[in-house]
């Protein structure tokens, strides 16, 4: 399995209100660029968007440790998105077989290994960003 090696790094703090703050400023630009909800053009996905607004209700879900943790990993995720050609690992869940978890591995700039998890309706196409977290390849 390749990896893909971001050219992102991981972002700056320590405390989850430094790394909210940086996160959130790179999530404006992205949302900026639309009128509606944001998102980014993948590669691997030939040009297809993939919504980020699902990520944001799910970090929330988290605790605050854990928070901290993907956000700052935010960036990392953004660029994997938008540029890797590496081939995902493809999961169906048995309870409903309409939707796939594509999860893609990358490395940061500085050497953290991370997962980033995209979501795919098979009925209609969409394609959603739901987590990043540190996680080696397997």
């Amino acid at each position: 399995m390749r990896v893909y090696n971001s050219k992102a790094t991981s972002l700056p703090g320590t405390s989850y209100i430094e790394v909210v703050k940086v996160a959130r400023k790179e999530h404006d630009k992205i949302e900026k660029l639309t009128k509606r909800r944001p998102y980014v053009k993948s590669v691997y996905f030939n040009k297809q968007k993939i919504f980020i607004s699902l990520f944001w209700p799910h970090l929330i879900q988290k605790k605050l440790v854990v928070r901290t943790e993907r956000l700052k990993l935010y960036s990392a995720a953004i660029d994997l998105m938008r540029n890797t050609r590496c081939e995902p690992i493809t999961l169906f869940t048995k309870t409903d077989l309409s939707t796939m978890t594509h999860r893609f591995y990358g490395i940061t700039k500085d050497k953290v290994e991370y997962c980033v998890q995209v979501k795919e309706n098979k009925r209609s196409g969409r394609k959603d960003f739901i987590s990043v977290y540190r996680q080696k390849a397997p």
